[in-house]
């Protein structure tokens, strides 16, 4: 119920959010097609830690196609809603941590083909302090249709932990 709850709340903040961020004009070609790439994850995936442990995502389109959602289980920890969505020249991103703070994140896709994007952290939502534990920085890989890598950053005190997910299309 708990999740189902937060989900809700994501969403209801998204749809609110959307409504400036989808303004016609507002978007770059690169961001609508980095968006697109993201829209494209859309399914179920497994993969692997850089431990070897099992770890799962699920991407969905939502909100009439202006946001990806991504629910990320990953060994040891409570399952990561993350949403993407397009901000003008940038994609865009807000975590939803089990933490309970929600990092924002953006990204400078390539003028090219989108083979790698880099959200770098902006600001966060209920956060104690900026030393306060939190996601700093996700790094996505697109390899194939059916392959990609999700390397997050995790800064707390100073000091930065890498986590990497090597993810495979569930068929």
């Amino acid at each position: 119920m708990r999740v189902k709850g937060i989900v809700l709340i994501v969403l209801i903040a998204l749809l609110l959010a959307s409504l400036g961020i989808a303004a016609p004009g507002k978007t770059s070609p690169a961001s609508q097609r980095a968006f697109q790439k993201m829209a494209s994850l859309a399914g179920d995936w497994e993969g692997k830690d850089e431990h070897g442990m099992l770890a799962k995502t699920n991407f969905k389109v939502v909100a009439a196609n202006t946001a990806v959602m991504e629910t990320l289980a990953a060994p040891g920890m409570e399952e990561m809603v993350t949403l993407y969505s397009v901000n003008g020249d940038k994609l865009s991103i807000i975590h939803y941590c089990p933490t309970n703070n929600q990092p924002h994140m953006e990204a400078t896709p390539p003028e090219g083909e989108v083979k790698d994007l880099v959200f770098e952290f902006k600001d966060a939502r209920n956060m104690a302090s900026p030393a306060a534990g939190h996601q700093s920085k996700l790094a996505l890989r697109f390899d194939d249709a059916d392959h990609f890598t999700e390397i997050w950053t995790w800064t707390q005190n100073g000091k930065d932990v890498l986590m990497t997910f090597h993810f495979a299309r569930k068929k």
